[in-house]
């Protein structure tokens, strides 16, 4: 499967360490919460082959990115666009911009502590 980001991401570049805005138990379950987390990727900002244990559904904010799924052509979206990830689903994201930044939120609901990403090689 060949992706289209950029060949040298091979770790997260030009990416924002972020702290969730919101992280709390869902009520009346055994073991779920949710979590939101509000995330900026620099100019050429990447997050190579990875999957969520969860879904994952992102909302961008402001500039534009693109997300590719495993198997599936790239998807540009821009502010105001949505897009649902499946749990387990391999998929990269990055920021094409050469000048702007890209900002968008997570929104995960998944088993405590089970939802953040698992890094992939190129390939398995």
């Amino acid at each position: 499967m060949a992706y289209t980001q950029p060949a040298f991401a091979q770790e997260k570049r030009g990416v924002i360490p972020h702290a969730p805005l919101l992280r709390t138990a869902v009520p009346d379950t055994a073991n779920q919460e949710v979590a939101v987390y509000h995330v900026e990727y620099e100019p050429g900002g990447t997050n190579p082959r990875h999957l969520h244990p969860a879904a994952i559904t992102f909302h961008i904010l402001s500039g534009t990115g693109i997300w590719q799924e495993e198997g599936k052509p790239p998807v540009t979206l821009r502010a105001g666009d949505s897009l649902l990830v499946p749990a387990g689903t391999t998929h990269a994201h990055w920021n094409p911009s050469a000048t702007e930044k890209l900002r968008f939120l997570e929104f995960i609901v998944a088993e405590k502590d089970k939802g953040r990403s698992i890094p992939k090689p190129l390939k398995d």
